[in-house]
């Protein structure tokens, strides 16, 4: 049976213009591959087709679906409860002709677990071709437009619930990339795949990492998880709050000390460093 990777339908990228959607979206049509970028108000990506696509407006599935054979899949941001919309998406998906499904999770969410782990539960059970990435947390986080890259621009802080437990932070072009191979490859993976990093840190590793790199002095502060909700909840919904702060909480137990071999073992070449990371991110998303 010929598998999705060299099929000649369209790859639908959810979420394209996100952190790991941008960057799924021009990997694939440098491959030649006919891509349809999907995104609320239906911007344009790396040369692909633009189509407006929201998870809580039906309507907006069946012009996302029409043609496709791949998708990948990236959650709705802040949702607690994902699956509610997710599941009747993919049920529409799979009557239309979707044969490959790579969903992006978290390495803190195993199948079965809160929110999106609902749906990588389901999703063999949906789909014979199918993937989920578990990333481990985003190396961008520090130094593009989310709350700890806000935070050191503005004080040289990082403020955690993680004590000092290790992370091993991985790159987002890293994840795309094993995306691309998860979508694209004769083979599915048919698994879920653990990405990470080459080397777990503690957030004081990382703010010593700034430090010496950006010429700026950045600390680590320790909140407790009640404080790291609650900062949390003052910008989303209290529900996803308390979530994120129980991973952070957990990641001081030492639930991402660990290393995978994801990314050598998919693309051939290791993961980047946070070092080179920083090194690499230019303009203003560099700590500055």
């Amino acid at each position: 049976m010929t598998g999705a990777g060299a099929g000649t339908g369209v790859a639908l990228v959810l979420g394209a213009t996100g952190t790991t959607g941008s960057r799924v979206v021009p990997r694939l049509t440098a491959r030649g591959h006919r891509v349809r970028a999907a995104s609320r108000r239906a911007v344009p990506v790396g040369g692909a087709e633009a189509v407006r696509f929201d998870w809580y407006d039906p309507a907006t599935y069946a012009a996302a679906l029409d043609g496709a054979d791949r998708a990948y899949l990236v959650a709705p941001v802040d949702s607690a409860s994902p699956a509610d919309v997710m599941l009747p998406f993919l049920e529409q998906a799979r009557a239309a002709g979707l044969r490959r499904a790579v969903l992006l999770s978290s390495s803190a969410v195993p199948a079965g677990g809160p929110a999106v782990g609902q749906v990588h539960r389901a999703l063999p059970g949906l789909f014979d071709e199918w993937a989920v990435l578990r990333p481990s947390w985003f190396m961008q986080n520090f130094t593009g437009d989310h709350m700890h890259a806000r935070s050191i621009r503005e004080e040289g802080v990082i403020m955690t619930a993680a004590g000092e437990g290790r992370v091993a932070f991985v790159d987002a072009d890293d994840i795309a990339a094993v995306a691309v191979h998860a979508l694209t490859d004769v083979r599915a993976p048919g698994t879920d795949l653990v990405v990470t990093g080459p080397q777990a840190l503690s957030h004081a590793d990382v703010a010593a990492v700034l430090t010496e790199v950006t010429g700026r002095a950045v600390v680590h502060r320790s909140l407790t998880y009640e404080e790291m909700r609650d900062r949390l909840a003052a910008s989303m919904p209290v529900e996803y709050a308390a979530m994120l702060a129980g991973m952070d909480r957990a990641n001081g137990e030492g639930a991402e000390d660990r290393t995978t071999d994801t990314v050598r073992r998919l693309t051939g070449r290791p993961p980047r460093t946070f070092r080179d990371h920083v090194t690499r991110t230019p303009g203003p998303a560099r700590v500055t």
